[in-house]
């Protein structure tokens, strides 16, 4: 399925309260009141990425490993004789990686493009900005640098990851 393009983010699951502080990241501010975005699936955790940043979502029939990519960078596949980069982000967002991930969402990111590995694609969903509040600070050890705002989904809090900041951390270490 192809969609729109731009720099992404995607919602980690978090049961932290916002009442434990805030940090820089703020809500989004300017624009429509409502954002359409899909629902994934990540090592059993639920995640959200805004469809701007999408551009297609495939099954991951093989991954070709690339001796010397960066952690998290598990190999590249062939998607209709292009190359695609493939990320795991289980690690860097610290949950397990036990299990082989099936499906890659293509993430545009500047003239970059990666495949995030994910679980599945349970859903596409309109969240309003009212669902979306500052991150919590003192996580544990020092905090996650890639969350900058939660989003609340089920009455549950999720945490933003910015995956610009992830793949402009990929762009330098690549």
């Amino acid at each position: 399925m192809t969609l729109a393009q731009s720099s992404p983010a995607i919602v980690p699951d978090s049961t932290e309260s916002a009442a434990s502080g805030s940090r820089g990241g703020a809500a989004p501010a300017a624009g429509p009141a409502t954002m359409r975005a899909a629902i994934v699936s990540l090592g059993g955790e639920l995640f959200t990425i805004d469809l701007q940043n999408v551009r297609e979502v495939f099954v991951v029939e093989s991954i070709t490993p690339v001796p010397g990519m960066p952690s998290g960078l598990v190999g590249v596949t062939n998607l209709r004789g292009t190359v695609v980069p493939l990320l795991d982000l289980r690690r860097m967002i610290g949950l397990p990686a036990e299990s082989a991930l099936k499906y890659a969402v293509v993430l545009k990111h500047g003239n970059w493009q990666v495949g995030v590995l994910v679980d599945t694609v349970p859903e596409i969903r309109t969240l309003s900005k009212d669902q979306f509040l500052p991150a919590p600070i003192g996580t544990g050890d020092g905090g996650n640098p890639f969350v900058s705002t939660m989003v609340k989904l089920e009455d549950r809090l999720r945490g933003v990851l910015e995956t610009s900041a992830v793949l402009s951390h990929f762009e330098g270490t690549g």
